[in-house]
């Protein structure tokens, strides 16, 4: 996994200055880093390494073919690389590394940029074509891996993070007041707007085309979840997403260095240790728990390293971890209100002491159902005889995306409660409709069930959770891989009706039926739990009367003092995480 940086400029482009940008992505490829400078110096292309494959000074970035008239830094892994290098060389190309980066070059030169319709993996990349005058940045189908840019005037920058592309910058960026609001909405900012005016986040499954002699670009979709309704027995559905997944994780075990696996003893994680130690893959495994908690999830992780004979590090962390937050905005530096962003951060830095790389299981509960607001519609929906008789699902937009936005809250900000916080001068940039982008992405066509699907795989997963799953590892120079996340398994089971893939009775059942008789009963009959701490870690009233006593977000006149006073009265803790998460950001970033 890498960090990747690139501009084009009509003025020369300052090696010196270029550079303290990309190192600012150092974090994430901590093995070298390279820069070159094209055409004048208007171009520049730019990147750290964290190296997995062809270990060797050839596999560096920047990287370009034996023409030099194509050039790629890459950041990601391309799963099937090795299937696409076969295939190019029985049509002739010739390779000099062994690296998945060259085999993009390659099948590149051979098929145009629809050579991304073949790459199984994740991935962000910009890919410079110096005879079409083109650059392309794409970004992976589900948005693994992050692309930020900025595009001014007909010149661009682009780069992994956000603070490459500000920090050292010859401009001062100023602050969206409407992408704030949406953050205390969805507890991320969703694409493709940012915190930044003038800088935009890539969506997932989309490349942007810069013509470089117009000074324009357009972003095109090359990829979209599709949703069928054929119909398949739940057995033999289970079969067949059996033998795909245990694939897929054997595909994510290639690389010339070990590869760990979190492991919290829920069914994804588990599901994934099981299927390497099946396969005679023994992974250091990684969990973190919380002292004084029942329900502390160390422990049921370590009854499924016991089990399958692994080497496990527990981390165990207390109340006292909750200062790490005042990091949390070098980590993450657009602001993120996942409560589960600081024991992700704690446990890729304990991982990283072993490993390079672990498994992760993102991605499993969106498609099969998993988490508690899918179950909770689907039995809604099944309990309904009309929807069981004729399979015709009624729900309005307005009602599923309203259950929807309850679900997903955690301290609801709707249009009222955005007046109360925001100061009144900034009334006017708050969006219209602050749930716009839950509609956006809710299709009318579908199930009710299948559309929160869609809203979970396109808003909760692509927005918000793999967001912190890469920015907590990257921090830490971990790179975290998702099998469940191949969009192979995706396009196979949504080739079906619900009814075949979601059982009522059953968590998960595909994946039930897979890893059943192979872990612990008190794995298989445990409640579904988010990646968080008890409760009592986030009610901490006097942690957040200290953070927010000198607000800078007050004294600069964003919010209102006696709205944040009145939470503090209610001791109103999820919308407290908002602000304070949002407070430590603006005291970073924006003064």
């Amino acid at each position: 996994m890498c960090g990747i940086i690139g501009q084009i400029s009509k003025r020369e482009i300052p090696a010196k200055e270029f550079c303290l940008k990309r190192d600012t992505l150092s974090h994430r490829g901590p093995d070298g880093n390279g820069a070159v400078f094209l055409e004048n110096d208007t171009i520049a292309l730019g990147h750290t390494r964290l190296s997995f494959f062809d270990l060797s000074e050839k596999g560096s970035q920047p990287m370009s073919d034996a023409t030099g008239n194509v050039l790629i830094t890459f950041n990601g892994e391309i799963y099937n690389f090795k299937e696409i290098r076969e295939e190019l060389l029985k049509l002739g190309r010739r390779f000099e590394t062994q690296t998945d980066t060259e085999v993009i070059i390659q099948g590149y030169n051979e098929w145009g940029i629809k050579v991304v319709d073949r790459l199984k993996g994740m991935f962000a990349f910009g890919l410079l074509d110096l005879r079409a005058k083109k650059l392309f940045l794409v970004r992976d189908r589900f948005g693994v891996k992050p692309l930020y840019y900025s595009l001014i005037n007909g010149e661009l920058i682009f780069a992994s993070e956000l603070k490459a592309i500000v920090k050292h910058a010859d401009r001062k960026y100023e602050t969206d007041v409407s992408a704030m609001a949406d953050y205390f909405t969805y507890r991320y900012i969703p694409s493709p707007k940012t915190i930044w005016k003038d800088v935009a986040k890539l969506p997932p499954a989309n490349y942007l085309e810069y013509d470089i002699s117009k000074g324009t670009a357009t972003v095109k979709e090359y990829w979209r979840i599709s949703f069928e309704q054929k119909k398949i027995s739940r057995e033999e559905l289970a079969h067949r997403y059996g033998a795909a997944l245990e694939q897929s994780v054997m595909v994510h075990a290639r690389a010339d260095v070990p590869v760990g696996s979190f492991l919290s003893g829920g069914y994804d994680s588990s599901a994934i240790a099981y299927l390497l130690a099946k396969n005679n893959y023994k992974p250091e495994t990684f969990s973190i728990g919380f002292a004084d908690w029942k329900n502390s999830e160390d422990q049921f992780a370590g009854l499924v390293a016991n089990k399958l004979g692994l080497n496990h590090h527990p981390l165990i962390v207390t109340e006292g971890d909750l200062n790490v937050l005042d990091i949390m905005p070098d980590v993450y530096d657009e602001p993120i209100a996942d409560i589960s962003i600081l024991p992700t951060y704690l446990v890729s830095k304990n991982a990283r002491r072993h490993v390079k790389a672990v498994m992760g299981g993102e991605g499993a509960d969106e498609l099969l159902g998993g988490y508690t607001w899918q179950k909770e519609w689907f039995a809604k929906k099944e309990s309904d005889w009309k929807y069981r008789i004729f399979n015709h699902d009624n729900s309005s937009a307005s009602e599923v995306t309203a259950y929807y936005a309850n679900a997903m809250a955690m301290g609801r900000f709707d249009n009222a409660e955005q007046r109360k916080l925001f100061h009144v001068r900034h009334h006017s940039q708050l969006p219209e409709d602050s749930e716009w982008f839950y509609k956006q992405q809710f299709n009318k066509e579908l199930s009710s069930f299948q559309a929160i699907q869609q809203m979970d795989i396109k808003c909760f997963m692509g927005e918000l959770v793999l967001t912190k799953i890469d920015r907590a590892s990257m921090a830490n120079s971990l790179e975290v891989r998702v099998p469940f996340l191949d969009h192979e398994l995706f396009e196979l089971v949504l080739a079906y009706r619900e009814q075949c893939y979601v059982k009522q009775d059953t968590t998960k059942y595909l994946l039930h039926e897979n890893i059943k008789g192979h872990l612990p009963d008190a794995i298989l009959q445990r409640q579904k739990q988010g990646f968080v701490g008890p409760d009592t870690f986030y009610m901490n009233m006097q942690w957040y009367e200290s953070g927010l006593r000198q607000s800078n977000l007050v004294k600069e006149g964003v919010v209102n003092e006696q709205y944040c006073r009145n939470l503090l009265e209610q001791k109103d803790h999820w919308r407290l995480w908002k602000l304070l998460v949002m407070e430590k950001w603006f005291s970073k970033w924006a003064l």
